[in-house]
């Protein structure tokens, strides 16, 4: 009998002297070997089933499993096979089985059950913890246990659809009151997503929007009780209020109302509060309470200003109008007389001279024909063009039925620098004038006038 050790492990057997060719079985211990199913990702929630196999001689007697989860110690469990009808994250560990027989043990490789699943007991935090006052910096942060670990991270604020923010972490600087409010983040993996539980940021500040109002609302009789009421936002909630009338105070950390019973003339003016909690105050503006007929000199003042201001609105507005107009009306007279001066269209005029004679003379001088007088006026330009001017003149018929002829000149002053050279110039109409003939004696000869 010898000493054994683990060197002498290996297959032994016997044969007869003489028959080398016949030899016993060997035997020798298990070897040991292990296998997962089904094989690839295993993930919570799935069947999984581990085998122990060994080939021994004489056979394997026993199969002890071995198992540590999470890093703890070692723990057994006996069977050729362990099935998890339904693996849970806690199952993710090392395995291996031990094989036994006369001629030994055995201990298979360890396989690495990883379990992947969907993130799981997601949480947010906030930093700092405490109170959270306004104008302060605060970062939420989300916390989620995933296989394999979270890979997107979404923001959402309790009551709006839309997120606040993307990643790990949502960092709110210079914090204000809109910003309190739940809060809760999404974590998600190939394998699903889980929100967390919302948490509460809680946002203190000073008083807001205080103001002061009066009940009841409306005309204020005298010797009728008037209440006021300070109102404000704060965060704390207001601890204390100072009320001040004509800007001296005379009520110092009383309620939130007060109240005149018998409210008289010189109770009359300004009233306003101050608002208090220990993030700080915030006055009201002033509320104006007053008597019919008892108006303040500084609301007649008041009056008095805005009056003038409407009036020197008034007035200025009238003057602009004025200068409007004025400017209007000389710019449409330069265009008229730029228009008629420039104009070298041809000229057909009907002109009806006036009669100077006597009424009776006028009447005989309607049955005389209408004299057709022709025309050319020359006007002085830069090129001198002749203009025709086509006339019908009505002239005064004398009872003389003598044939007169006319030669008369007519001057036209155009002064317009731009057209014309800066000496006056003057144009000659020469005019002849035929006045119908009545039947006379065939012995009459007209006689004519030259001037």
């Amino acid at each position: 009998m010898y000493s054994i050790s683990s060197e002498d492990a290996d297959s032994y057997f016997c044969t007869v002297k003489g028959h080398e060719d016949l030899s016993s079985p060997a035997v020798y211990k298990p070897k040991t070997s292990v296998s997962v199913s089904p094989s690839g990702e295993i993930v919570e929630g799935s069947s999984v089933t581990l085998t122990c196999s060994s080939d021994a001689n004489p056979p394997v007697q026993s199969y002890t499993w071995w198992y540590k989860k999470n890093g703890g110690d070692y723990q057994s469990m006996t069977g050729p096979q362990h099935v998890f009808n339904q693996i849970q994250s806690s199952d993710t560990g090392e395995y291996y089985c031990e094989s036994q027989n006369e001629m030994g043990t055995d201990m298979s490789r360890t396989i690495n059950m990883d379990v992947k699943y969907k993130p799981k007991s997601t949480s947010v935090s906030v930093s700092p913890s405490g109170e959270i006052v306004e104008g302060s910096s605060v970062t939420l942060t989300c916390s989620s246990d995933a296989n394999p670990p979270v890979d997107k991270y979404t923001w959402y604020k309790k009551n709006v659809t839309s997120p606040k923010a993307s990643g790990q972490s949502y960092s709110i600087t210079n914090i204000i009151s809109e910003d309190r409010g739940e809060y809760y983040c999404e974590a998600e993996n190939k394998y699903g997503r889980l929100n967390s539980s919302s948490v509460s940021v809680d946002v203190q500040y000073g008083p807001k929007t205080t103001s002061v109002s009066v009940s009841p609302s409306g005309e204020i009789v005298e010797g009728s009780s008037v209440t006021l009421t300070c109102s404000s936002d704060a965060n704390p909630p207001v601890d204390k209020y100072t009320w001040y009338f004509q800007n001296e105070t005379f009520l110092n950390g009383c309620g939130q109302m007060y109240n005149i019973s018998n409210f008289k003339s010189e109770d009359s003016g300004h009233y306003h509060c101050e608002a208090w909690n220990r993030r700080g105050s915030r006055n009201s503006t002033a509320l104006m309470i007053i008597l019919p007929g008892k108006q303040t000199s500084v609301q007649t003042a008041a009056v008095g200003i805005i009056v003038v201001v409407l009036v020197l609105i008034l007035c200025f507005s009238g003057l602009m109008w004025f200068r409007k107009k004025a400017s209007k009306s000389t710019s449409d007279t330069r265009d008229t007389s730029e228009n008629v001066q420039g104009d070298s269209s041809p000229v057909y005029e009907n002109v009806s001279s006036m009669s100077t004679a006597s009424t009776a003379a006028q009447t005989a001088a309607t049955v005389v024909q209408d004299d057709v007088h022709y025309s050319s006026v020359h006007f002085s330009r830069s090129k001198n063009q002749e203009v025709p001017l086509y006339s019908t003149v009505q002239l005064h018929q004398p009872q003389k039925e003598d044939e007169d002829v006319q030669y008369d000149a007519v001057k036209f002053n155009l002064p317009s620098a731009a057209t014309r050279p800066t000496a006056t110039d003057s144009s000659v109409l020469y005019s002849t004038v035929n006045k119908p003939e009545p039947r006379r004696p065939e012995h009459y000869k007209p006689r004519t006038r030259k001037t």
